[in-house]
């Protein structure tokens, strides 16, 4: 599709400078995208396992891009967002939180463009999102990338169904919040928003091999706004699994990553003035 945003200044990043990154889109032939200006590109980090990277089943909706939503792709290039946005797992691809997450921020401002820059991988644990492992530096790497073009505003994290086990779970607060310590000094963003989202409760109770650890990662995420500034969460209660008790469906993803863009505007938004 060659399309070019209407919008003044072009620009295409060059690749990235090591091996294309698990966890972002490959499309070498799509066309450049004009981008605005560096303060008008605001950037989200999605960073999490196979909730945030997407199963859920492709809608129509989903393949209709906004013209004021993009996303960096594994070649470094920005190209516009259309599901799947985050490429991790070639044969499971589905639709995540992120794009929804883009089109409501993108229509609650309609003076910027929002940049996407997808890194999650399905199956993943903390230990490889905390520094000095390997996704962490992956993110932190495109992250910086991604930075040349535009503004970083924010993260979005969907993990812990991996660490929802005995020996795991009890620390994943304390470990979750050193990686958002270690995310802002690395990122030179010491106040950067960041939003988590809640295990599927279907977790909790589901027939065969249920997680009752997921309890307790769940409710170290909904302590989260109270241990670290500048953080929030999103509820996933009354949202549904696709059939596998462990990935959201499309439309419950849809709705998460509303979810997630309601929880960035209440950190980002300042209040009117009087």
């Amino acid at each position: 599709m060659n399309l070019l945003l209407p919008i003044s200044v072009l620009l295409t990043l060059t690749a990235c400078s090591m091996a294309a990154p698990a966890g972002a889109q490959t499309n070498a032939a799509a066309a450049p995208v004009r981008l605005p200006a560096r303060e008008k590109l605001h950037l989200y980090l999605l960073m999490g396992q196979s909730n945030m990277a997407g199963r859920g089943l492709l809608g129509e909706e989903d393949k209709v891009p906004h013209p004021r939503v993009l996303m960096l792709d594994t070649n470094g290039v920005w190209q516009v967002a259309v599901e799947p946005i985050t490429h991790d797992r070639p044969k499971m691809l589905g639709v995540g939180p992120g794009l929804a997450f883009g089109k409501a921020m993108a229509e609650k401002n309609p003076a910027v463009t929002i940049g996407l820059v997808p890194c999650a991988v399905g199956g993943t644990l903390l230990a490889r999102w905390r520094r000095g492992g390997d996704l962490y530096s992956n993110a932190v790497h495109r992250a910086k990338l991604a930075m040349k073009a535009g503004s970083l505003q924010g993260i979005l994290w969907h993990q812990g169904e991996s660490d929802s086990k005995p020996g795991l779970a009890e620390t994943y607060g304390a470990r979750m919040t050193q990686m958002i310590r270690d995310l802002r000094a690395d990122l030179g963003t010491p106040d950067l928003p960041f939003v988590a989202g809640q295990l599927g409760e279907f977790l909790y109770t589901r027939k065969t091999n249920n997680v009752p650890e997921a309890v307790t990662v769940n409710d170290a995420i909904a302590r989260l706004p109270k241990e670290v500034p500048h953080t929030g969460f999103i509820s996933v209660k009354g949202l549904t699994h696709k059939g596998d008790q462990l990935h959201f469906d499309g439309a419950s993803q849809r709705e998460m990553g509303r979810r997630f863009a309601a929880q960035m505007l209440r950190l980002t938004v300042k209040p009117a003035q009087p």
